[in-house]
């Protein structure tokens, strides 16, 4: 019999889908990216870390203002379409390595800068994570995370966590602002600046991304058609099912 774990599930739903996540408009462009890859300004021999790299967006954005990017992920084949992207981009100094986050194979303090963005929902052991990054980072060096956030309020974090697993059974969770707070505090991270962006995600295109079976679409628009009134608001949804997303950018730094 084989054992589904939370890793096998994400290698599952995002390795086969590694393209359209690498031409997805969603992930290759935005403020948020704009905001992340901002930190590395005045870095220009930095070495970089993009933890959980999906189709590699953060470590394309920043590989030519720094000396390096190690762009990681636990998807071979996520990280295979990443490294020929790299290659057709002629960025030579962006290299791939195969690592789930909570278990990073670099040595303390080996990270000017850590990255991460829209993965931090799907890890197994979220504090785990954090406490790797932290590790990996040299003391004085700055990390920033950009995911998608729970609202809060019961009722809305109920709906968000819902649609997120339909849509995509490796999904663990979308946390707080002061979930994401408590963790960087936990692991070692002073956190700076929080940056709140909302974020249209295209019904069509978010669950053909996934390749989300029609019966879980189904299941998707029933809850859309069945929440209450505030809740429709908050998330703005629309006819087709399209619906604003909240995400936020937490920059952080390791005490030196």
């Amino acid at each position: 019999m084989t054992i589904r774990t939370q890793e096998s599930l994400a290698e599952a739903q995002f390795g086969a889908q590694a393209r359209a996540y690498l031409n997805s408009a969603v992930h290759a462009q935005g403020a948020d990216l704009a905001a992340l890859a901002a930190l590395t300004h005045g870095h220009a021999g930095a070495r970089v870390l993009d933890l959980g790299c999906g189709g590699g967006h953060v470590a394309y954005a920043v590989a030519p203002h720094v000396a390096e990017v190690v762009a990681c992920d636990l998807s071979p084949r996520m990280l295979a379409v990443v490294a020929e992207a790299a290659a057709s981009r002629g960025l030579a100094n962006l290299r791939t390595v195969e690592a789930p986050a909570e278990r990073l194979p670099f040595p303390d303090a080996s990270f000017d800068l850590v990255l991460s963005r829209f993965s931090a929902h799907h890890w197994r052991d979220f504090g785990a994570g954090l406490r790797e990054a932290a590790r990996v980072l040299r003391p004085g060096g700055q990390a920033g995370f950009v995911d998608a956030v729970s609202p809060g309020p019961a009722a809305l974090d109920t709906f968000l966590q819902t649609i997120e697993l339909l849509r995509d059974t490796s999904h663990v969770r979308d946390r707080s602002r002061a979930e994401w707070e408590a963790a960087l505090a936990r692991a070692g991270l002073l956190t700076g600046s929080v940056a709140a962006f909302r974020t249209r995600l295209v019904f069509a295109d978010w669950v053909a991304r996934m390749r989300t079976p029609p019966e879980l679409i189904a299941a998707i628009r029933a809850v859309q058609a069945a929440v209450a009134d505030d809740v429709r608001r908050h998330y703005a949804i629309d006819g087709d099912g399209s619906f604003l997303l909240d995400v936020a950018l937490f920059a952080a730094a390791r005490p030196g």
